[in-house]
């Protein structure tokens, strides 16, 4: 028989570890679920272990289980720690050149639709929102657009609704709007106040805030644009397939579908049914029809 030497012992503890780590995680996630309906179990487990453990040490305490006790029994506890482990990086005109991109190759085509409905899928606390919004008004697409922005987390959807940002990001988006191919300056669509700048309220007058989960909630119909930016790197592979399914199946015959510049449908079953108009800055028109069936979407 084999004797096993320390090294071995030690691999064999490091397993068991993971494998508790990983099970307590399983765990945690499943009683989010149940207790709350968030479904984040097909999200990166990486990414999630990190921001959890982060909320473990914030709070003082000594273990996953003690966690998965605090939000089983404090709905508010639970609310601070959910607005922890969705990611609401963003800022105006993030990534300047997909918008430049977008109003030279999309905005034209959508000229001669008579409405439009735009999608923004995971919109965080509106930067990016408004930021559309600013280019439909500068290509006069605007009046004739209904924009749809969404979120799982009711926090962020409600910054994103009131429209105040901080002053000190301000000469950033400044930047990122020129980059963008701005027609003016992005202080003609805000109002400086104190530390803040608080976005024209025309700018919303065409925009419904709601809440949705992409890991649980179905589709938008009849959309002409969907919009989902550094949002799908969060998912594991079976949710962005789950995703994609639900984006196509919201999109019309023609329509644009715009991810951040990490992400990509190649890998998709749906990949055939688009082709790309910019590689790099991930923006995709649909333009073949598919089987309903093949992409009925699990919920």
């Amino acid at each position: 028989m084999p004797i096993k030497t320390k090294l071995d012992a030690s691999t064999d503890e490091l397993e068991n570890a993971h494998q508790n780590n990983e099970l307590e995680l399983d765990l945690f996630l499943e009683a989010v679920f149940r207790k709350y309906g968030y479904d984040f179990r097909s999200y990166s487990r990486a990414s999630l272990t990190r921001r959890i453990k982060t909320q473990i040490e914030r709070l003082k305490l000594e273990n996953m289980c003690q966690l998965i006790h605090l939000v089983l029994h404090d709905e508010k506890a639970f609310i601070e720690v959910f607005d922890h482990m969705t990611v609401n990086v963003t800022e105006m005109f993030r990534d300047p050149y997909f918008y430049k991109s977008f109003r030279e190759v999309v905005a034209p085509q959508l000229r001669s639709y008579p409405s439009l409905k735009i999608w923004h899928a995971g919109c965080s606390t509106g930067q990016e929102v408004y930021s559309m919004c600013i280019l439909l008004k500068e290509t006069g697409l605007y009046d004739k657009a209904q924009i749809y922005a969404t979120d799982i987390d009711p926090q962020v959807l409600e910054k994103a609704k009131k429209g105040i940002f901080s002053l000190e990001a301000a000469a950033l988006y400044s930047r990122n709007y020129h980059d963008s191919g701005g027609l003016h300056t992005l202080s003609d669509y805000y109002t400086a106040r104190y530390d803040n700048i608080i976005m024209d309220s025309s700018l919303k007058k065409n925009v419904i805030f709601a809440d949705h989960d992409l890991a649980t909630d179905q589709v938008f119909s009849e959309m002409q644009v969907i919009i989902c930016r550094n949002v799908l790197i969060y998912f594991n592979h079976g949710l962005q397939d789950r995703v994609f399914r639900l984006f196509s199946n919201s999109l019309d015959y023609g329509g644009y579908l715009c991810l951040g510049s990490k992400e990509s449908l190649r890998f998709s079953d749906c990949y055939k049914l688009y082709d790309t108009l910019n590689s790099k800055y991930k923006i995709y028109k649909k333009t073949h029809q598919h089987d309903l069936f093949s992409l009925q979407i699990n919920r």
